[in-house]
């Protein structure tokens, strides 16, 4: 499978903390005052030891860190104002950093705060020990069709979440979904997402993950998300997306047509395929729903409803 990859980022200092060898163990602790407004919280680098780099992207990098007065470990994403000039994404960064603060469900990525220097933006996210989902399959290349079904009841459930606060995520996909030090799944990435009781008419997303109506230029609304969990409870389960092809062009007719197949291997329950069938339907009207999904057999028989993925 191979990855998207990340354009090259600018060089930049980077911060200049250090977190000692052995210092990044997790404390049931939060933030020194996590709830508050980030208007009124005045955080700054100060308030944090820099650890080890987590990933890097096109706008910055994640760094592991620890604040300083409860010594509780987070994620620090670091943008750097050049290129969010550059690519003229102040609206879209703003609105990502508005969606995901306002979100408490225990399968989304907390945004805990935010503040900035001279080149520089800091977010400070909750930290997610496991890492990208899409890291488990890169090295494992399927699911455990009990692990799949765990991650898509996870998903179906913060989007539930998500869509009665009018939020559409428009951008799951492995890369955007990380794992906590209990294997629970969560959210991370809101930089498509739109808070919205309208349809929408912006092209967005990921090639492999895009409903038809999107592909179409059409106007779209929740449903696109339910369509993503089709595509990737296949993948989960096939190792691969299901419209993959060679060109763009050629993902994009297959999309179109839902020209869906099922390999004769791995060896795949018909329960799996029936809920993946119902997801991948291009009459948005006839789509499973979120509800139907969480309801599904092969969900209740293989969801673990703690959300819990350790082996």
């Amino acid at each position: 499978m191979a990855k998207r990859k990340p354009e090259p980022e600018p060089e930049n200092p980077e911060p200049q903390k250090t977190l000692n060898r052995g210092d990044s163990a997790e404390r049931d602790t939060t933030p020194e005052n996590p709830e508050e407004s980030p208007e009124t919280r005045k955080w700054s680098l100060n308030d944090f030891e820099i650890g080890k780099p987590l990933g890097r992207g096109k706008f910055g990098r994640v760094y592991v860190a620890r604040e300083v007065k409860s010594k509780y470990v987070v994620a620090l994403k670091v943008l750097f104002k050049k290129q969010i000039e550059k690519y003229n994404i102040h609206h879209q960064l703003r609105r990502e950093m508005e969606i995901q603060t306002s979100l408490r469900h225990p399968n989304i990525l907390r945004l805990y705060g935010w503040f900035h220097d001279e080149e520089r933006i800091f977010l400070i996210l909750e930290y997610a020990h496991g890492g990208e989902l899409y890291g488990l399959l890169r090295e494992n290349t399927c699911l455990t069709e009990k692990r799949a079904a765990t991650y898509i009841l996870s998903l179906a459930q913060a989007l539930v979440y998500c869509h009665e606060k009018d939020v559409i995520h428009r951008d799951i996909k492995p890369e955007n979904l990380l794992l906590d030090h209990e294997g629970r799944l969560k959210i991370a990435d809101f930089g498509w997402s739109v808070q919205s009781k309208n349809k929408r008419h912006t092209m967005c997303g990921t090639l492999d993950y895009l409903a038809p109506e999107l592909v179409q230029n059409k106007a779209h609304d929740y449903a696109v998300d339910n369509w993503t969990l089709g595509v990737l409870c296949y993948e989960f389960l096939f190792g691969v997306p299901p419209f993959e092809a060679e060109s763009q062009k050629d993902t994009f007719q297959r999309i179109v047509k839902v020209d869906l197949s099922f390999p004769a291997t791995p060896q795949v329950s018909a329960e799996a395929k029936d809920l993946i069938t119902k997801l991948l339907v291009k009459d948005t009207s006839k789509r499973l729903s979120l509800q139907k999904i969480m309801e599904h057999p092969w969900i209740i028989k293989n969801a673990d409803p703690t959300g819990i993925c350790n082996n």
